[in-house]
């Protein structure tokens, strides 16, 4: 697709000549020149609004596409060279409300790695392993997430 605009774009110099310069954006006016940021984010809030999706910001695509890469597991290194930010100190800054999600799942990857797959399906299974399941009653008790009280403490 990119290929596709790329060629488009050297056919329209060809077609324009001197008029038309070579600005080395990617998306261009027919001339040449940048894209206004605020034309781009308008454009993308009518296709949207087209699309029957919500209002949302071009921007908040961007945080969205670090989000799911941090939940992911993706190590905050490669977010952050992603994201063209100078250092991992402002990306984990940035996106410290994410975070907790991804050590949640670095924390049970690395539970599978020690305990090995079978304990970990055992484990969901309801076996010998299991930890009680969340506001399940155990025995009088109450349990969530493993963390089990007496019935009067809760």
């Amino acid at each position: 697709m990119l290929r596709t605009h790329r060629q488009q774009q050297i056919q329209e110099r060809l077609t324009m000549g001197e008029v038309r310069t070579d600005s080395g954006f990617v998306f261009t006016q027919p001339e040449g020149s940048r894209l206004h940021p605020q034309h781009v984010s308008d454009q993308f809030l009518w296709l949207a609004y087209l699309a029957g999706l919500p209002p949302i910001r071009l921007h908040d695509l961007r945080h969205g596409a670090a989000s799911l890469m941090l939940v992911a597991g993706v190590e905050m290194k490669v977010v952050q060279e992603t994201l063209g930010h100078t250092s991992s100190a402002f990306t984990t800054d940035t996106y410290t409300s994410v975070y907790p999600q991804a050590a949640t799942a670095a924390a049970e990857k690395t539970a599978a790695l020690v305990f090995g797959k079978e304990d970990q399906a055992r484990s969901r299974r309801g076996g010998a392993a299991a930890l009680p399941q969340e506001s399940e009653a155990v025995n009088g008790s109450w349990c969530v997430r493993g963390w089990c009280g007496r019935a009067q403490d809760r």
